[in-house]
């Protein structure tokens, strides 16, 4: 075993640091190791100054470095830091960007949610309108249903054309059959009893008849008066004397005729007739022709006990004041007899029934758009 105080001291004379034991033991390693007989070289004084140079010349080279890299550590980090700085600088900016962003785009959008609901509202009104402007095709014909009704009501009020409102109202159950809706099924059951209605009304020729009135308006002032009447003169006998009567008793018989004609006696059946005198007569006429007219209203108002009380005085009249045996007399006389013998329809019926079953049937239309107009309106408030 060696000595202990064989070991090689340090630098300062006390224990020899890491690097000297290392550097010891290094050489220690290489050379061989002495002999238990051979004693150890003694330490030179330039060896341990050197190994002293050595350990100061590493110690300052790690110090040099430790202070290189901890400049480059502090740079790195100021580095980061402003980089840090600059990106938390970046980050506000694009955070109070996003910001304003986000409020412009609240704002955008509140601006759509009012824009959608005023135009879904629009809309609404539009879908209402186009259903005003561009009905079904029921409400169509419900429409010309009711306008084929209306017009066969104001022909059988006014003029008491039968057969043209029953007319209309077969056209409008041939809609309604065409269409075959159920809620229609009452109005065809009222269309159906107005129809039997008008088909149970006789038929008169209203037109005919009025036609006819017009003719005798037109012949009032042709007619002859009865004061005018006048016998036609007997026929002369020119065969009553023979051939040799001598030519001056002939011209004495045709003087004796002549004188006779200056003087007639007539006699007649009749009564008198009335004289009126040429300032009446257009008056006689004109009342006649008001007469007509007034049994020209009452047969096309269906006022059967006018229409035959004028008649009978335009009768009276022509028999009174004026010649009944003149041929145009006679014939007035005949149209007038045929007019008063043709008995009137009577009361016309009305259609109250098929235009309240319209009304019902379009009241209940009514209803449901405006219950659909509703719903759609609903979701927009």
């Amino acid at each position: 075993m060696s000595d202990p105080t064989d070991r090689p001291l340090g630098p300062l004379g006390g224990e020899p640091d890491a690097a000297e034991a290392g550097a010891t033991a290094d050489r220690a390693e290489v050379m061989p190791a002495p002999t238990r007989t051979a004693r150890p070289r003694a330490v030179t004084m330039p060896m341990l100054i050197g190994v002293a140079l050595l350990a100061v010349a590493v110690a300052a080279a790690v110090w040099f470095d430790g202070k290189r890299t901890q400049r480059a550590l502090r740079l790195e980090v100021a580095q980061r830091l402003v980089e840090i700085e600059s990106s938390a600088q970046a980050g506000a900016k694009s955070q109070a960007q996003l910001a304003t962003d986000l409020r412009e785009a609240q704002a955008k959008v509140s601006l759509l949610e009012a824009r959608l609901a005023e135009s879904q509202a629009q809309q609404a009104a539009l879908e209402a309108l186009y259903r005003d402007l561009a009905p079904s095709r029921d409400e169509i014909a419900i429409s010309e249903i009711e306008q084929v009704l209306v017009v066969a009501s104001q022909q059988l009020q006014l003029a008491g054309n039968v057969s043209s409102a029953l007319t209309a109202l077969q056209l409008a159950d041939t809609k309604l059959q065409r269409l075959d809706r159920p809620q229609f099924v009452p109005l065809r059951r009222a269309l159906a009893r107005d129809m039997d209605r008008l088909k149970a009304v006789p038929y008169v020729d209203v037109v005919g008849m009025s036609l006819k009135l017009d003719q005798a308006l037109a012949a009032v002032d042709t007619l002859p008066l009865a004061m005018d009447e006048r016998l036609p003169p007997p026929a002369r006998d020119a065969a009553a004397l023979p051939a040799e009567v001598p030519a001056w008793r002939r011209l004495l018989r045709d003087v004796w005729d002549d004188v006779r004609q200056l003087v007639r006696i007539e006699s007649s059946d009749r009564p008198a007739a009335p004289l009126v005198p040429a300032a009446q007569q257009y008056y006689l006429r004109e009342n006649l022709k008001l007469r007509l007219l007034t049994a020209r209203i009452a047969l096309l108002s269906r006022n059967d006990a006018s229409f035959a009380a004028d008649l009978t005085a335009v009768d009276g009249w022509i028999k009174q004041y004026f010649d009944t045996r003149a041929r145009p007399v006679q014939m007035l006389q005949g149209t007038i007899k045929q007019l008063a013998a043709t008995p009137l329809p009577g009361e016309t019926p009305d259609l109250s029934r098929s235009l309240e079953a319209l009304r019902v049937l379009r009241l209940g239309q009514d209803r449901a758009v405006q219950g659909k107009g509703a719903a759609t309106l609903a979701p927009t408030r």
